[in-house]
């Protein structure tokens, strides 16, 4: 019940069902790298309880690099973001 008026989460999109939208800015030069996180790809379940990803993004064009990770609840909300290498850019920044 509680659950039903829950903010959503400001960096991380849900797109459909099967997978979440992230815009990864890295510290050296600044680039915004768009990723696709599907729950049947890149996520897995965690041992801590709930799921986890951690993805390691190079920018295309001056080959940053970057490692996301994140941790979900066993209903794939957001509870842990970390961003070594740079910054998440809310989505409200999104264009």
């Amino acid at each position: 019940m509680f659950g039903l008026f829950r903010k959503p989460d400001e960096h991380i999109q849900r797109e459909g069902d099967t997978a979440f939208r992230v815009r990864v800015r890295t510290a050296r030069s600044g680039d915004i790298v768009e990723l696709r996180l599907t729950k049947g790809s890149e996520i897995s379940t965690s041992d801590e309880g709930g799921y986890y990803v951690r993805k390691i993004i190079v920018s295309p064009q001056h080959l940053d690099r970057a490692v996301l990770e994140i941790w979900f609840d066993n209903a794939y909300r957001p509870k842990r973001k970390v961003v070594e290498g740079g910054e998440l850019v809310p989505i409200k920044e999104w264009t």
